[in-house]
């Protein structure tokens, strides 16, 4: 296992070369995070991985009002938001779907609650392709027939029932 650092729990590393770490989850063990709080007002903080061993590693810092060094500057305007963020999550294709399935259950049960837990990286949005996609293992569609606009053959391919839904 990878060692224990501020914010992650151990990892149990798989090598896919060309220093290609994963961390493996399976029926009896899924790495987690510690539960996220808040920083300070004025503070933040900061997750980094990196292939030198890092995983998730926490810091702390504090904004300042003005950098007296030089190398990166970030400014951050609080007063000017141009967007509200809704959530985090990720895309359920029709390979992830397939490859989640061939887990067994309890290996299942820990990668979900990997992504939708609190004790996890808490996904609360997911994108399902409609039909199919590039991560499709064939082509498919919910109704070929030429100018059907009222949908009298729509029908959900067996991928998306046993898959998606």
């Amino acid at each position: 296992t990878l060692p224990f650092l501020p914010g992650a729990r151990p990892c149990i590393p798989k090598d896919f070369g060309h220093g290609s770490l994963v961390c493996v989850c399976n029926a009896t063990y899924c790495d987690t995070l510690d539960p996220l709080v808040l920083p300070a007002p004025g503070s933040y903080v900061k997750y980094e991985s990196s292939k030198a061993g890092k995983r998730l590693e926490r810091s702390e810092g504090r904004f300042q009002s003005s950098l007296r060094t030089p190398g990166l500057l970030l400014t951050l305007n609080i007063s000017a938001l141009y967007q509200h963020v809704k959530g985090f999550g990720g895309s359920l294709s029709d390979a992830a779907a397939m490859n989640i399935l061939k887990l067994s259950q309890p290996a299942q049960d820990n990668l979900l609650r990997s992504y939708f837990s609190e004790s996890g990286i808490e996904y609360n949005l997911v994108r399902v392709p409609m039909a199919c996609s590039d991560f499709s293992v064939r082509p498919y569609s919910y109704d070929d027939v030429p100018d059907d606009y009222e949908l009298k053959h729509f029908k959900l391919a067996d991928e998306d029932v046993k898959m998606k839904v």
